[in-house]
């Protein structure tokens, strides 16, 4: 049983929607950073970035950041640059880009989901993450980017996403990446009350992208469960935002892997060794750079050569979820044994290029110099990754890359705000 709850929103003003969303900032370059700050002073990138244009600068992560980062929240409230909605509601959310559309639903989910298996993981967390990120939290006291979630299709809850769509959306812009995003808010008491009762029917949701952020939250919560020993479960603690997608609007893409050195062997050395476990196969005369078209095959790029390896029977086992990923079996045959990559964490020789990118971003960072192999994969499937997440098992770093990918500061949930629900 989800129990996804609605809330009150705090959202950019209508009229400046468009400049205060924005992507995460891990997905802007220094360059592109910098033009966003210097030439936009609404978007939600001076919110995590206050000392911009300032003389002295704040550790990042430290307090003094973090506090600065509060302060610049408050200010943007105090501007009316963000406003908090006077109506407990949900939020149906649609992105359109390159001709694909997703819809979901905004909405808070509890923190005792998560601690009792309801809402489902596949993904390892570090600690030291989990860490800096609940005293972000602590000190911030707002999600600003929902957790993304899946859950199986279901026929009502579909039903009633249309339903609350049949209005003009509050807010429907473009944004210069050519991803044209919708927002409707619902605040009609029957509506939601189905929406909700309609979750509490759904026996899991699964987390798509958002781990570390999950259980940040959930920290958060336990922390403050024990601060105040007479909390109610209706605290805006116990909850953190999520938008909830039906499995099938979510688009499952590669995550592939470029390499800075083949571990002191030559070309031939390292082919000789992958053709132990590997059946391999030069593409001649390739026009184009086409991935792996299913599971168990790799594509190779190496030496302006591109390369079909097809993985040998000996080193598949269909009968383990994490075993039969082709992130593990080309980890354990060829990153781990021949590559000496033993962490994918935190070795320096390897880098995960996103599928999104395709394979000619692969064939770049190799023939820039700064990589000397490259290897594509074929993308997890769901059921894949739910039967991972169904056995309490977790998937290597980096195995997926999940779209669609929403914007910061479009909806913000506060913490503390007791007049959330």
């Amino acid at each position: 049983m989800a129990n996804i709850i609605p809330f009150k929103g705090i959202r950019p003003a209508n009229d400046k929607v468009h400049l205060v969303a924005s992507r995460s900032v891990d997905n802007y370059s220094t360059a592109q950073l910098n033009e966003k700050l210097l030439n936009n002073p609404y978007t939600f990138l001076h919110i995590i970035n206050p000392d911009f244009n300032e003389e002295e600068k704040t550790k990042p992560g430290s307090e003094e950041r973090l506090k600065k980062i509060k302060s610049k929240y408050l200010n943007f409230i105090q501007e009316d640059i963000l406003k908090c909605d006077e109506q407990v509601g949900y939020y149906i959310y649609q992105q359109t880009k390159e001709a694909t559309t997703f819809t979901g639903i905004i909405g808070c989910t509890s923190i005792d989901d998560y601690f009792d298996g309801i809402i489902k993981i596949h993904e390892q967390t570090l600690t030291e993450r989990e860490n800096k990120l609940k005293h972000y939290l602590e000190v911030c006291d707002y999600n600003a980017e929902p957790v993304l979630f899946c859950y199986p299709d279901d026929k009502i809850i579909n039903e009633l996403t249309e339903k609350s769509m049949q209005i003009a959306p509050a807010n429907d812009f473009t944004t210069s990446d050519k991803v044209r995003h919708k927002l409707w808010v619902v605040t009609e008491q029957p509506l939601i009350k189905q929406i909700q009762e309609r979750f509490l029917k759904i026996p899991a949701v699964y987390i798509a992208d958002g781990h570390h952020r999950s259980a940040s939250s959930a920290l958060l919560g336990k922390s403050r469960r024990m601060e105040n020993p007479q909390y109610n479960s209706k605290e805006p603690f116990n909850y953190y935002l999520g938008i909830f997608f039906p499995e099938t609007q979510l688009k499952i893409f590669d995550f592939n892997r470029v390499v800075k050195d083949l571990n002191g062997l030559s070309t031939e050395e390292f082919i000789k060794k992958l053709s132990e476990k590997f059946i391999i196969i030069e593409k001649v005369d390739e026009a184009k750079c086409i991935g792996p078209s299913k599971k168990h095959n790799f594509t190779m790029y190496l030496d302006n050569k591109w390369y079909a390896l097809e993985a040998k029977k000996e080193i598949v086992n269909n009968e383990d979820p994490v075993g039969s990923l082709d992130a593990y079996i080309l980890t354990e045959n060829i990153l781990a044994s021949i590559l000496n990559i033993k962490d994918l964490k935190t070795d320096k020789r390897i880098s995960f290029v996103a599928g999104i990118k395709g394979m000619e971003e692969l064939k770049k960072q190799v023939d820039s110099g700064k990589y000397k192999v490259a290897f594509g994969l074929f993308p997890v499937e769901m059921e894949q990754l739910k039967h991972i997440a169904d056995t309490n098992n977790m998937m290597p770093p980096k195995t997926t890359w999940i779209e669609p990918k929403m914007r910061s500061g479009l909806v913000i949930y506060s913490l503390t705000n007791k007049t959330n629900t």
